[in-house]
């Protein structure tokens, strides 16, 4: 199914504290396709491994950061909620001006591909905040012409996260149960676990053929060979 490649990559990888973006380090390290693996991150990780280089940087202070920020794939797992981030134009410039900075310069230092966790029913013109943010953040990206462009569209994200967010977990209690009526053109609704999307995203980066691929959750859930 995946492609071998012929010689070690580097990844980068933004967000790698959040609950997408740890599963996806620990998948990425364990990838034999990556030689390094490069982290930015706002407070440093308790983790130690031979691969991982780890940046300690945000969106202001990134700029800095530039000639450190080089691989060949680069993922963005970052965001925000209205909890942490209640004022629009911080959470805007968390959700949008972030991942499109750190894909812009990636790409300015040689990254061919990007993998960005996005969310379903992302769309520029909306008009809800949330949706319309995601959506344009994916259009500025795309816009930047890497040679492979990846969008993860998970739904509701499943899973244990540290942070105490007890509306979100009534939600995926909720999701648990209605999970089973979402069929035909509702299955992109589908709950995901966020190990689940990390594993779609670091399997993307073994078969890249396309120059954009948009994935929902059962694009997802065949990346990570599980049968729905």
């Amino acid at each position: 199914m995946f492609y071998k490649t012929d010689c070690m990559k580097k990844a980068i990888l933004f967000g790698a504290s959040g609950f997408v973006g740890s599963h996806l380090l620990e998948e990425l390290l364990k990838n034999n396709d990556y030689e390094k693996v490069t982290v930015v991150v706002r407070r440093p990780l308790n983790i130690s491994h031979p691969k991982l280089i780890s940046l300690t940087g945000d969106l202001d202070s990134l700029p800095g950061l530039k000639t450190e920020i080089t691989g060949d794939d680069v993922f963005i797992a970052l965001g925000t909620t209205k909890k942490n981030t209640p004022d629009e134009k911080l959470y805007y410039r968390v959700d949008h001006d972030y991942p499109v900075m750190a894909a812009g310069m990636a790409k300015e230092n040689g990254a061919k591909s990007v993998f960005v966790v996005s969310a379903v029913g992302a769309d520029a013109e909306s008009g809800l905040f949330y949706i319309r943010t995601k959506g344009e953040t994916e259009r500025d990206i795309i816009a930047l012409g890497f040679e492979h462009t990846h969008i993860f569209r998970p739904s509701m994200i499943m899973g244990n996260r540290k942070e105490y967010r007890p509306l979100e977990k009534t939600l995926i209690k909720i999701w648990s149960f209605i999970n089973p009526l979402l069929i035909g053109k509702l299955k992109k609704y589908h709950g995901i676990r966020g190990e689940d999307i990390a594993r779609a995203m670091n399997n993307a980066a073994k078969c890249e053929k396309d120059k954009l691929k948009i994935y929902q959750w059962k694009q997802m859930m065949n990346l990570c060979d599980i049968s729905i």
